[in-house]
């Protein structure tokens, strides 16, 4: 892991981060809706709870998960629900300083975020597929931190790109009934995005 397999890993993580995803479809909204700067909290959020996972995972959690059906059962409900929720939470957001609902007037923050990473079923996979193939037992821990540190490099930067498209999106968009549109449209693009990951077997 610490020669050629790092940049291997270093390619993974750039196409898992910056690649289209639930996470990415929140950056975007929240871009377009409050600017880059405002959603970084979100930006965060969402490595911070990726990289705990990742952490878990390499601990042994992932096991835990593999051999408990129950549990994965509970996790992916559990998710369905919250992703449901950021999805009417991105609907009803308006842009900054015109929602008339202070409470849809703000991003979504970083602990909401970083809990909607440790409840979605897309990322555990992508935790337990990395923590397998790119570790090192003859020196698990040491290598685990490296992979860790790699995604955490890679990760900022490829999913701030999809922040700043969304503000460079509202430029083009504008105000008004356009940007209702386009909450509603990502609101729909979330929900469909876990579609396959929550209803798979």
């Amino acid at each position: 892991m610490f020669s050629g397999n790092l940049f291997a890993l270093a390619g993974f993580a750039l196409v898992m981060s910056i690649s289209p995803g639930p996470s990415n479809v929140m950056l975007l909204a929240s871009g377009m809706n409050f600017g880059f700067v405002r959603s970084l909290p979100l930006l965060f959020g969402v490595t911070c709870g990726f990289l705990s996972m990742v952490l878990l995972v390499g601990l042994g959690l992932g096991e835990v998960l593999a051999m408990s059906p129950a549990v994965y059962l509970a996790l992916k409900i559990l998710c369905a629900v919250y992703v449901l929720w950021l999805a009417v939470k991105i609907a009803r957001s308006g842009a900054a300083g015109t929602a008339g609902d202070p409470s849809m007037a703000r991003p979504i923050g970083f602990i909401e975020a970083a809990l909607f990473q440790l409840v979605n079923p897309k990322a555990w996979t992508v935790a337990l597929i990395v923590t397998v193939s790119y570790t090192d037992p003859s020196r698990y821990l040491a290598s685990l931190m490296l992979l860790i540190a790699v995604f955490a490099v890679v990760n900022v930067p490829s999913i701030g790109v999809w922040s700043l498209f969304g503000q460079a999106l509202r430029r083009a968009i504008g105000d008004g009934r356009r940007i209702v549109w386009f909450n509603g449209a990502m609101a729909v693009l979330l929900v469909a995005s876990m579609v396959p990951v929550l209803f798979r077997p």
